[in-house]
């Protein structure tokens, strides 16, 4: 039987699930991006962690990464030129936003840091405070090297996506500059499987041992199967 506690972390799952949708929509992202970073996070995660919890904050801190965008006016987030200083300076508030948003769901307490640090670099040149190192929550630190590798390898309007080889090559250069070697290093642990779920749009090659409540997001892509 359902008690109230599962009740409630459902219903602030499907909460977290449909601002992610609607932040994908808006930005005219096809494919789930949003779901899609999120379930290859937790492909890296799994090599730091086996908490089901903590599993479950990174899952949703990567699925809400950039929810704060929602705040950010048309204007700037649909500009398809380059953004001039002021603009930069508006769009570079958007993980503060986002803080504030998941912060206020129960229960998402890490999920919210890793919002607020998803565009921190690990040599400390990122933002919004500029942290450096394991300053960083694990979290964001993962999902940068998977947020890079989901954006090289999906089409893009000025370009079609690039072989994961050249994300693979972008990523390992990166190392220790904008990306936690040790999150390299599990990057290079799980290729195998990391290609595979590219080439099929996030569909894990055993996800038999994914905690529960993400399940249902691996599940939602087997239809993407050739």
């Amino acid at each position: 039987m359902n008690t109230e506690v599962d009740i409630m972390e459902r219903a602030n799952a499907a909460f977290a699930e449909a601002l992610a949708e609607a932040l994908d929509i808006r930005e005219h992202e096809t494919g789930d991006h949003s779901r899609r970073v999120a379930c290859h996070t937790l492909v890296l995660a799994r090599r730091f962690t086996a908490d089901p919890d903590r599993l479950r904050q990174i899952y949703w801190g990567a699925l809400l990464h950039d929810v704060g965008k929602i705040g950010i006016a048309d204007a700037i987030l649909l500009k398809q030129g380059t953004l001039d200083e002021n603009e930069w300076q508006e769009m570079r508030t958007h993980p503060e936003k986002g803080y504030r948003i998941v912060a206020q769901i129960p229960g998402m307490e890490e999920a919210a840091g890793i919002v607020l640090s998803h565009e921190e670099r690990y040599d400390g040149s990122g933002y919004p405070r500029a942290l450096k190192g394991e300053q960083i929550a694990l979290g964001a630190r993962l999902f940068a090297v998977i947020d890079t590798l989901d954006a090289m390898t999906s089409d893009r309007p000025y370009r079609k996506a690039l072989p994961f080889d050249d994300a693979r090559a972008e990523i390992v250069s990166m190392s220790g500059a904008q990306f936690d070697p040790a999150a390299v290093r599990a990057f290079l642990d799980e290729e195998t499987t990391l290609r595979e779920m590219v080439a099929t749009k996030c569909r894990q090659a055993n996800d038999s041992d994914i905690f529960e409540g993400t399940k249902h997001v691996i599940h939602s892509h087997e239809r993407d199967k050739p």
